[in-house]
């Protein structure tokens, strides 16, 4: 089975988000742009709305990918200056679906190739409304641009940053971060599964969050891709302050080359009944 072909739910479930990107650019009717205001984790990149940094390619354009393929594409613009007087070295992209699309209890997945390059940090997650992190925060794929990992976290009150639930899944051999992957969660009222490929790599359940704060995943959450550099996960791994936080000198190179992008082939959500297994 192709890793575009793994869907982690019965094929009966209820399909009530999908994107492949077939339409040859972003759908706004489904997808925010994002664009920066408060800096958080000390990024080092301004968010815009822009073609230069988030757009659809055809399938054909990319190895195995299948109808469109959103690319997130940061690159390095010295000097940059926001709306509101910031300035940043770098621009990336960051969509979500706040106000378009939320959901409660189901499966999230997105087909996924990510680059290899240290101090990058992009996400695929889901986030609850309201204050953070009383909102409940659900990591579905995490990475700092070391290729052979990925993480999934859950984030509340009482169990967040340093002390949030987080577990990393280590790839075997050449089929790691920069191929193909379906990175996935199943919600349930009592638990979330996190799985790659349709296998398990994390579990957290209700009483493991009680023991640190309350519950916080019982009210709906919206769907967010992102490609941050640099900042605080990143720097946790790499220790590098020069020359930005939490970015070396090779990975500045790479991406003033246009060597680093994320692809997503596929978004999709789907559910089924709630108080059983999907």
């Amino acid at each position: 089975m192709s890793h575009s072909e793994i869907i982690p739910n019965h094929t009966d479930a209820e399909q009530i988000f999908f994107d492949d990107f077939k339409l040859g650019e972003l759908d706004r009717t489904k997808w925010n742009v994002m664009i920066t205001e408060k800096v958080y984790n000390n990024e080092q990149q301004a968010y815009i709305d822009s073609p230069e940094t988030i757009y659809v390619v055809a399938g054909d354009q990319v190895p195995g990918a299948s109808n469109g393929v959103l690319i997130i594409h940061p690159r390095y613009r010295p000097g940059f200056v926001t709306a509101d007087g910031k300035t940043f070295d770098f621009i990336s992209g960051r969509i979500d679906t706040r106000d378009k699309f939320d959901f409660m209890y189901g499966s999230t997945a997105a087909r996924m190739m990510l680059p290899s390059a240290s101090g990058l940090w992009p996400a695929f997650w889901m986030l609850g409304y309201g204050h953070w992190p009383a909102s409940g925060e659900i990591d579905i794929m995490e990475y700092v641009g070391e290729a052979d990992w990925v993480s999934a976290a859950a984030h509340g009150p009482g169990y967040f940053g340093e002390a949030g639930l987080v577990n990393k899944v280590y790839f075997a051999g050449e089929d790691d971060a920069t191929s193909w992957h379906v990175y996935s969660v199943d919600w349930f009222p009592d638990k979330i599964v996190f799985k790659v490929d349709g296998v398990l790599i994390y579990r957290v359940t209700r009483p493991m969050t009680d023991f640190f704060g309350p519950w916080v995943f019982n009210d709906n959450k919206f769907l967010i891709l992102n490609f941050a550099l640099g900042g605080t996960y990143p720097f946790k791994t790499n220790g590098v302050q020069t020359p930005y936080y939490g970015i070396p000198d090779q990975t500045v190179r790479m991406i003033e080359k246009n060597q680093i992008k994320v692809a997503v082939d596929w978004v999709r959500v789907t559910r089924s009944d709630s108080t059983g297994e999907i």
